[in-house]
């Protein structure tokens, strides 16, 4: 990420204007978002980009530590279902990372995650999924509905003045759509650069040039990028990431946007369905895949929450147990050695407590899962069936689970299929078409299911998966 332009040179002052002049603007006109009553002010920028793997996590991870060096506090937001960036990000900013969506977290929990975070930070930075307009409801949609400014990366590897032209199509295809600017990622030379400059529209700003940092890339896998707690340089490559954003627009505060206040600012209680409940959580390098807003409504439903590693720990103890998803596949060799634990699981679940597991925890609580290099290995054999992981993606997609107590939603993203003799109860609805989607098991008092659910959705129903009375 190195700057191309160091010299303080019209050109370097070029790429450093954009963010300063629309913050002057902003605070001169008040034309871009007025402030409403009971409004709070907070800097902010939506980054996004033409696709997936164009390195919007880098780059968002990157100004957030860039912020955080500086003294600042920075809340990051992810857009759409995601465990993977969010881990990064959340070591870049030293603050929790949540989801933002219009249609999973719902328009008005987003309104209000915004508007908690205004009033605690200094900088609000929402990194977008897949393409600037890619989903429905896109990225584009939730920066237009909360006035964000968007700084869209694109890949200007293989390509000179047609870049202007990709850029032009982005700044005029949603006219409601504030842009602060487009960014040059992979470029090769000065000269290059200069190409890019050439055929951009004079209302187009160019924030960034960015070549290559192999040096402070982030690593992935079949799911996406390396867990944080795995990347053992992590720091350094943030570092390394930061300080060369530092001599670009990119490395300025942004405009400040006007969240208005959530209505109403103070939602109802939620009753304590779980009250006197301990719920068991698995947690470790296999079992990650948590939003921290589902832990803590089961904690505002009354129960009371314990963590445990079916890794390594000989047992588990609660009333219910919460398997979510993750990467069991990577570990299968002390999964299926850790015969203790396997014999706690099934304990619990003969005793009819409630055991709710989803996609890696249900994988783990199968009779056998293949890895993708053909190893096998026994798992936990609480529900009969076999996973396998595939060399490609089997799911993928926003879902809903309609339940007696609400509608929960969610999604599914998987590399993996699983066979099993069980009739499903259920099914998810696909978000896209409205299509049947993921199987939901019931065997006993265990629920399993591919889907990712997110509990704020629906906490009724919610809490209906960890109490046998409520299945």
């Amino acid at each position: 990420m190195t700057p191309l332009f160091r010299d303080a040179s019209a050109q370097e002052k070029s790429v450093k204007a954009p963010l300063q002049q629309q913050s002057a603007q902003r605070d001169v006109d008040g034309q871009l978002q007025p402030l409403g009553a009971g409004s709070r002010q907070c800097p902010a920028l939506f980054l996004s980009a033409t696709s997936s793997g164009q390195g919007k996590t880098t780059l968002a991870a990157a100004l957030a530590y860039h912020h955080r060096r500086a003294g600042r506090r920075v809340r990051v937001f992810k857009i759409g279902p995601d465990f993977l960036d969010p881990m990064i990000l959340a070591r870049a900013s030293g603050a929790e990372v949540e989801p933002l969506d219009l249609w999973m977290v719902g328009e008005a929990n987003c309104q209000r995650l915004l508007y908690e975070a205004a009033a605690e930070a200094d900088l609000i930075l929402v990194e977008g999924a897949m393409g600037l307009f890619d989903g429905n409801p896109s990225g584009a949609d939730l920066a237009e509905r909360f006035g964000l400014p968007a700084a869209v990366l694109i890949d200007a590897r293989g390509m000179g003045q047609t870049f202007g032209a990709l850029a032009l199509g982005l700044a005029h295809y949603r006219p409601g759509l504030r842009l602060a600017g487009v960014i040059a990622n992979r470029v090769g030379s000065e000269r290059h650069v200069e190409m890019i400059r050439a055929g951009l529209s004079a209302d187009i700003s160019l924030l960034g040039a960015l070549p290559r940092f192999d040096d402070a890339a982030l690593p992935s896998r079949h799911l996406g990028l390396v867990q944080a707690e795995e990347i053992a340089d992590l720091e350094q490559r943030l570092d390394v990431a930061a300080s060369r954003l530092a001599e670009t627009a990119l490395a300025e505060l942004p405009p400040a946007v006007s969240f208005a206040p959530p209505s109403p600012e103070n939602p109802p209680a939620l009753a304590p369905t779980l009250a006197g409940m301990r719920i068991a959580v698995a947690r470790d390098a296999a079992f990650s895949f948590l939003y921290a807003a589902n832990l803590r409504l089961l904690q505002a439903l009354g129960a009371e929450l314990t963590f445990f590693s079916p890794l390594h720990d000989p047992l588990v103890a609660a009333d219910a147990i919460y398997l979510p998803g993750g990467y069991p596949e990577l570990h299968l060799e002390p999964l299926a050695a850790n015969s203790a634990m396997h014999q706690s699981l099934r304990a619990h679940v003969e005793a009819g407590k409630s055991l709710y597991a989803e996609c890696g925890g249900m994988l783990s609580v199968l009779e056998t899962l293949t890895d993708k290099h053909g190893q096998s290995a026994k798992l936990a054999g609480l529900m009969p069936g076999q996973g396998r992981l595939q060399p490609r993606l089997a799911g993928l997609g926003m879902q809903s689970l309609v339940t007696p107590a609400g509608e929960l939603r969610g999604h599914s993203f998987h590399h993996s299929t699983m066979d099993s003799s069980l009739t499903p109860s259920a099914y998810g609805i696909r978000q896209r078409d409205g299509g049947r989607g993921e199987p939901v098991y019931r065997h006993g008092s265990l629920t399993a299911s591919y889907l990712h659910l997110y509990f704020p959705s629906a906490p009724e129903a919610a809490a209906a998966l960890f109490t046998t009375c409520g299945r």
